[in-house]
Parts: structure tokens; C-alpha cells; sequence
């Protein structure tokens, strides 16, 4: 059996993430705080902590077979790799962003500016798109101080809260990308015995988070009304009770639409409703 590599931030907003996807597959490793490479010893894996700058090409390059990295930094790199997976973490928006007094409201009104960025490609790529001509600087870290030093009119930068762009006096303007962190492989990865296995691990471990476990109590006289509630996995368990009258029934309920699907199970009849989270969901 191959032992697979697979590339992952060393630290940063993805460390934690990938560390805890990478556990809550049954992976086991340690020590990877104080080292560039883990041996999982449990499956045939080694992983490789990197800058995440460097984790595409790595990939492309075949050092690493896998990787999980956010493809934000995919795009930038220009890198040749195959998207195997989205991970539904690290999530966040390249946006372009204006001092708070900038007369600026429409994208045309951007030409002739210098927009501050570590993102060159892709902003330049997005001016292009929408025909405007700007210099585009690029910086390395703090690229919000740009417009405060006078070294450009406009940023683009990676916004998750915003908090960054108001403490320098900036407002978002205009959105260029979404970006969420992305299990990648190299051209021919996904063919793998083993990149199968791992990915049919983490696409339990993701549907499982999507989702509530959910037992409850109903008379038979409302189960159809239940029961038109909770699609389930395939379909819901109904299961007899002491009371001949009354049924438990089994199901799973999507993590977006928990409260309301709570409360039209309520309203339907349903009680003694026991609500609990899932380990993994295996297709």
C-alpha cells in the first residue's frame, strides 16, 4: 500500500482545521507542533506541515500527493492541481477595500488608482475583467496601511470579519472572490486506492456535521404529518412502543434548517424530541 503525503499549513487560520478534520477521521499523530513532517500510525500517510504559500506547488510537483490549502492561494499560485474536495472551513472573501472617505462608488472609478494587494494575480486578472486599468502594488502582510501611508487609494486584501479594514479607517467595496479551504490532489490523485479511502473518511466527517440526529415520541394519528418532515438519510425509522398508540421515530434533520424543521415537528404532533450530533455519516 502507498503511503500517501499530504501537505497542510503549519500555522495560521487553516492549522487547526486541517489538524482536527485529519483527527476526527481516526487519523492518529503527534507531535506536529514541533515538527515538519508526522507519521499517521494508522494509516498510511505522513503529514507535511508547510507555508501555506508553498502547499500548491508542492502538490503540482508531486512532494505531496495531497493538500489542504485555501483556494485563494490555489489561484494565486496558478498551480496545476485537481480539487477533490471542499472542506466547508477556513472560509473568507477577497475583497476590495476604500478609506472610509473615498468619493469612489462604482468599479470603472478604480482606473488610474494604485490598489495595495499580496494577491496580484487574481486582482489583476478581476481589473481585466471588468476593463479597468490601475496599478496594482503588491505587498507582503499589513496591506491594510497602504491607503494610511499614502502608498496607494484602494487595498485588496482577505476580509473574514471586517474588523481589520474598520481599524484602518476602511470600508469594503467591492467583492472579487470567495475562498474556503480545499483538499487538493495532484493530476491523477483521486485515482489512488488510499486518496479514496481518506476522501470517503472526510466526506463522512463533513456530512455528519451537516446534520442533527433526532429521536421523538408521535401518536400514529399524526406520524404521516412526522414523517412528510423528516426525509432522513434514505428514510426515517418508525419504531412501536409500550403504547400501542404512540411510535418512536429515527431520523436526521440538515444543520441549516434545524430550528425550523424543530418547529414544524412540534406543531405536526411530535414530542419528546432528543436531539443529537452525528460522529460520521458513511454513504
Amino acid at each position: 500500500m502507498k503511503t500517501l503525503k499530504i501537505a497542510i499549513q503549519k500555522s495560521g487560520r487553516l492549522n487547526e482545521k486541517s489538524v482536527e478534520i485529519l483527527k476526527n477521521c481516526g487519523l492518529s499523530f503527534e507531535n506536529y507542533k514541533s515538527s515538519l513532517i508526522s507519521t499517521v500510525t494508522n494509516f498510511p500517510l505522513e503529514i507535511l506541515f508547510l507555508r501555506d504559500d508553498d502547499i500548491p506547488e508542492y502538490v503540482q510537483d508531486g512532494i505531496a500527493d495531497l493538500g489542504i490549502v485555501g483556494e485563494n492561494v490555489i489561484v494565486e499560485a496558478g498551480a496545476e492541481v485537481t480539487y477533490l474536495q471542499k472542506l466547508g472551513f477556513g472560509k473568507c472573501t477577497l475583497k476590495i477595500a476604500i478609506p472610509n472617505e473615498s468619493q469612489i462608488t462604482e468599479i470603472a472609478q478604480l482606473g488610474g488608482t494604485a490598489i495595495a494587494t499580496s494577491y496580484p494575480v487574481i486582482l489583476e486578472k478581476y481589473l481585466k475583467d471588468n476593463d479597468v486599468i490601475a496599478e496594482v502594488r503588491t505587498i507582503s502582510g499589513s496591506v491594510e496601511i497602504g491607503p494610511g501611508l499614502g502608498l496607494s487609494d484602494a487595498i485588496c486584501d482577505i476580509v473574514s470579519t471586517g474588523g481589520t479594514l474598520k481599524s484602518n479607517g476602511l470600508k469594503p467595496f467591492s467583492e472579487v472572490m470567495k475562498s474556503e479551504a480545499i483538499l487538493i490532489g495532484k493530476e491523477g490523485s483521486n485515482l489512488l486506492p488510499e486518496v479514496q479511502e481518506l476522501l470517503q473518511r472526510i466526506r463522512s466527517v463533513l456530512r455528519a456535521k451537516e446534520t442533527k440526529y433526532v429521536v421523538l415520541n408521535v401518536a400514529k394519528t399524526n406520524l404521516k404529518k412526522v414523517v412528510d418532515l423528516l426525509p432522513g438519510v434514505k428514510s426515517p425509522t418508525v419504531v412501536p412502543l409500550f403504547d400501542e398508540e404512540w411510535v418512536a421515530v429515527h431520523s436526521v434533520i440538515a444543520e441549516h434548517d434545524f430550528w425550523e424543521k424543530i418547529n414544524s415537528l412540534k406543531a405536526a404532533g411530535a414530542e419528546g424530541i432528543v436531539v443529537m450530533p452525528i460522529e460520521k455519516i458513511i454513504a
